[in-house]
C-alpha cells in the first residue's frame, strides 16, 4: 500500500502547509496541484524524493510539471491543476483526458471546492484549497492492489 497527501491552491498560506508537515513526513507521496507551485517547491525542499509539484494558472515561476502521470500499486493517476480542462464549468474533458492516458484516477484543483466524482469509470478528486479564505481542506489517498480510496479532511488553524 502507498499513501498520498494531496493539496492544492495554497496561495502562499505556509501556515497551512506547516500544519500538515507531520502528515507529509508519514506518507509515501505528497502532491501539490498548483497555485502556487512555489508552495510545492517549499514542500519539495523538505521532502525532495516524494513530492510532486504541478503548475497552476497563477504560477509564473513554473516550478513543477503542467501535467504528470504515475502508476502506483496498479493504479494509474493523472495529475493537473484543471484550468486547461475547464473544471469550473464541467468535468467531462478532464475525465476524457485521463481516460486517453489510460488512467483510472484524475487529481485536480483550481476550483477551491473539495469533491470526488466518477465519470465513465474515472475517479476525479479535488482536494479543495489551503488558501487563507474559506474552508481549508486536503485529501488523503491510499492506493493498494489496483484500488484508490480517498478521504477529504478539513484543517483548522
Amino acid at each position: 500500500m502507498k499513501t498520498f497527501i494531496i493539496v492544492s491552491d495554497s496561495h502562499r498560506n505556509r501556515a497551512a502547509l506547516d500544519a500538515l508537515d507531520g502528515l507529509f513526513a508519514e506518507n509515501d507521496y505528497i502532491v501539490h496541484l498548483g497555485d502556487l507551485s512555489s508552495d510545492g517547491g517549499y514542500i519539495r525542499k523538505k521532502y525532495p524524493d516524494k513530492t510532486i509539484v504541478i503548475n497552476g494558472n497563477c504560477d509564473l515561476d513554473k516550478l513543477g510539471d503542467d501535467e504528470y502521470v504515475m502508476e502506483v500499486e496498479g493504479v494509474k493517476i493523472f495529475m493537473c491543476h484543471g484550468h486547461m480542462y475547464g473544471v469550473k464549468q464541467q468535468l467531462y474533458r478532464l475525465a476524457q483526458a485521463a481516460k486517453e492516458k489510460r488512467c483510472s484516477v484524475a487529481l485536480y484543483g483550481h476550483t477551491h471546492t473539495p469533491r470526488v466524482d466518477e465519470i465513465n469509470g474515472i475517479k476525479l478528486i479535488n482536494p479543495g484549497t489551503l488558501s487563507r479564505y474559506g474552508r481549508q481542506t486536503y485529501c488523503f489517498m491510499a492506493v493498494n492492489n489496483g484500488r484508490a480510496v480517498e478521504k477529504i479532511t478539513e484543517i483548522n488553524l
